[in-house]
């Protein structure tokens, strides 16, 4: 290994730079000849044994003569995946443990193994299961793979999964997202605190191994899947009735005093939190609730919509209706959290037209508007209410003709200040009966878009990527559009060819609704900074880095956005700023003020 490193070295120093296709080249003339049970070299594993090098081996590191300017191009080098951090953080997604839900959607999976509608084999789900669904390992865990894979991790954005979040104890909930942050605030010594928790997990008798766990819920899964056993019951019986977990959930309980510390520590750390997210049901949506969520930190909330049809609600089974739906964008808008939907084509009950119709409503009335969608297809998954519609021929799966037909149309009538964050459920193949197994869905779509000169303005569509960004030829476009409850304003830093740099969301709430309505954080005469993202690679925190990062983008559209704001009347604009970004924000003037921070527009 050491020898491929200092040829990769020597490479950086005499051309400055190498093209794609010299590692891998390397690597295979290294491999010739490594037969049998002799370890393979793999690009992969670069990274990682330097990084370790360096920490271990200093001796060995320094007769290497590595600078930072060199290390920085070794790096950029060897890192994996470079679109993990291109939207200008590194992401870390956890699962909460196995629960009760209080649905039962038609379509949604029933695997015991998981909390509700999520699937074993699911990549995010794996991990979590390994690590016992425990916030504080799976953040270690995925922390140190994205370190080795290259990633800078200064900024972070925490995506909490796990079916409707207030299903949980509240004590859980404030534990959960405690751990979350005291696995980044000790990030340099978690390891050592990892394995204690490990063994704390193993001592009370719970297994993270796959064959364990098959057979822990193989009686249970049956009978639910048959109707002997419906699933909440069967969630008591293994996991809150069971000693084992029963010893688990003793340790997880925590209170705000206690996550505020972590909170608090976390604004200086090395790897703060610049987002949260939580995934909940509109149902769910009340005051009480999103004050809770806003002071465990959260900025975005995914809520699971579907349909907007409350004909197919009913059919699948979802338990809500459209004014519960109304009444969940409201609140969320008016207290500043960005909203990210669920959206589904092809449920049991729909059709091409209608979805089309469906999800145009979604996109253009007044009541709903979205800042970020996941518009997926439906798939048929084994043990699900909707098999046996399928199985009488009452649902179908859409043909690649159809769902095509559907996407491409949703992704052309996507307003330019909507994201569409993914097309497709990460569920692996083999769990799939019938439906879309393709995981190049979205470049399907996007091919097609471009065969058909059809035009897409969607945000993750015009992502400045990992392109480097010339701040001369950046010019600014805003774009009003109303709500039922406020004037809302994005801005936008855009390429000449429409490519997005940078952005904000700015809500002005309508004074005559924030007065009507009890228990809001906010008073008449508040405006809103909703979101502020700058695109690009990720620069590390005090550092400028190639992309848009650093480059006052940010700061100039807060400037932009509060002249806008005072202009229309508005005396005070609060921001729903993340732990991590609470300095950045003092520092240009907002100051703490309930759950926000908050500037006197003067």
């Amino acid at each position: 290994m050491d020898d491929i490193l200092l040829e990769i070295l020597d490479e950086l120093r005499s051309r400055g730079g190498v093209d794609k296709g010299f590692v891998e080249n390397l690597v295979r003339r290294h491999n010739q000849g490594r037969t049998g049970k002799i370890p393979h070299y793999a690009k992969k594993k670069l990274l990682p044994y330097y990084l370790k090098t360096k920490e271990s081996d200093p001796g060995l590191w320094e007769s290497w003569n590595v600078d930072s300017a060199l290390e920085k191009k070794l790096i950029q080098t060897l890192q994996v995946k470079p679109r993990r951090t291109a939207s200008g953080v590194a992401t870390i997604t956890v699962i909460t443990k196995p629960w009760k839900c209080s649905s039962n959607c038609l379509y949604c999976p029933n695997d015991l193994r998981m909390p509700k509608s999520y699937l074993a084999d699911e990549p995010a789900c794996q991990r979590a299961e390994r690590n016992y669904f425990d916030p504080y390992l799976q953040v270690t865990s995925r922390l140190r793979t994205l370190t080795h894979m290259g990633h800078v991790t200064d900024k972070i954005e925490l995506i909490v999964l796990g079916g409707t979040w207030t299903d949980y104890p509240e004590s859980y909930q404030i534990w959960f997202v405690k751990e979350l942050f005291r696995a980044l605030n000790e990030a340099d010594r978690a390891e050592g605190k990892a394995k204690e928790r490990q063994r704390f997990y193993e001592d009370a008798g719970l297994s993270n191994c796959r064959e364990d766990l098959e057979e822990f819920v193989r009686d249970a899964q049956s009978a639910v899947e048959s109707g002997d056993l419906t699933y909440n019951r069967a969630m008591t019986s293994l996991y809150e009735e069971n000693d084992g977990w029963k010893t688990a959930s003793a340790i997880q309980t925590a209170d705000l005093a206690e996550l505020a510390e972590q909170q608090t520590a976390n604004e200086d750390a090395r790897h703060r939190v610049v987002g949260l997210v939580i995934e909940t049901r509109p149902d769910a949506i009340t005051c009480e609730n999103l004050r809770l969520i806003r002071q465990l930190g959260c900025t975005k909330v995914q809520m699971g919509i579907q349909s907007l049809d409350p004909t197919i609600l009913r059919m699948n089974n979802r338990g809500i209706g459209t004014d519960a739906i109304r009444k969940a964008f409201e609140l969320l808008r008016i207290f500043g959290f960005k909203i990210h939907v669920h959206f589904m084509a092809n449920l049991y009950g729909s059709n091409v037209e209608a979805d089309k119709r469906d999800y145009r409503r979604l996109v253009t009335e007044s009541a709903y508007l979205p800042d970020e969608v996941k518009l997926y297809p439906c798939a048929l998954v084994h043990g699900t209410g909707l098999c046996e519609l399928f199985e009488n021929g009452k649902w179908r799966p859409y043909t690649e003709d159809e769902l095509l037909d559907v996407l491409v149309t949703d992704a052309s009538i996507t307003p330019p200040y909507v994201r569409i964050s993914r097309m497709i459920r990460d569920i692996s193949s083999h769990d799939i009966v019938a439906g879309n197994k393709k995981i190049n869905l979205r470049q399907m779509v996007e091919r097609k878009a471009a065969a058909t000169n059809t035009p897409i303005e969607e945000i993750r569509y015009r992502e400045i990527s990992t392109a480097d960004t010339d701040i001369g030829e950046l010019s600014l476009d805003i774009i009003p559009f109303e709500t039922t409850v406020s004037s809302e304003r994005f801005l936008q830093w855009v390429t000449p060819d429409g490519k997005i740099a940078g952005f904000l969301r700015l809500s002005m709430p309508h004074n005559d609704y924030v007065s009507s309505t009890p228990d809001l954080p906010v008073g008449p005469g508040e405006a809103m900074i909703r979101e502020v993202h700058v695109y690009g690679k990720v620069a590390g925190l005090h550092r400028t880095g190639d992309g848009a990062q650093h480059l006052g983008l940010g700061k100039q559209l807060i400037k932009i956005a509060c002249d806008i704001a005072k202009n229309k009347g508005y005396a005070k604009i609060n921001v729903i700023s993340s732990v991590g970004t609470r300095e950045y924000y003092r520092t240009l003037g907002f100051t703490e003020s309930g759950l926000y921070q908050q500037m006197p527009l003067a």
